[in-house]
């Protein structure tokens, strides 16, 4: 960071100076910070049910009585399931990404 003393107007401004690295690297931490409470959801379930996803979903599709709690837990649960993947996609994308643009 430093001042800058414009021109046309003699005034002093602050320019923040960032290079493209640090860009991905702050979406990389915003990205990891959402990785991880995701991730103490999914603990969360797999401790309450003492399993993993796929091996729950496939015990509650067997069930012949309904258990409303568990298919509200199986629904929050798959939510979170697909919010990590879409989120480890992101990840990669970011990774990979060869230029950035600040709009």
């Amino acid at each position: 960071m430093y001042k800058l003393k414009t021109v046309e107007t003699g005034v002093m401004i602050t320019v923040i100076k960032i290079t493209k690295e640090e860009i991905k690297k702050f979406e990389m931490l915003d990205i990891i910070s959402q990785y991880v409470l995701v991730k103490e959801k999914l603990r969360y379930f797999e401790q309450k049910y003492e399993s993993d996803f796929e091996t729950f979903e496939r015990r509650i599709a067997k069930e012949k009585e309904e258990d409303f709690q568990k298919w509200d837990d199986y629904i929050e649960w798959k939510a979170y399931v697909e919010k990590l993947r879409a989120l480890e996609a992101k990840l990669r994308e970011v990774e990979n990404a060869e230029d950035v643009e600040i709009s």
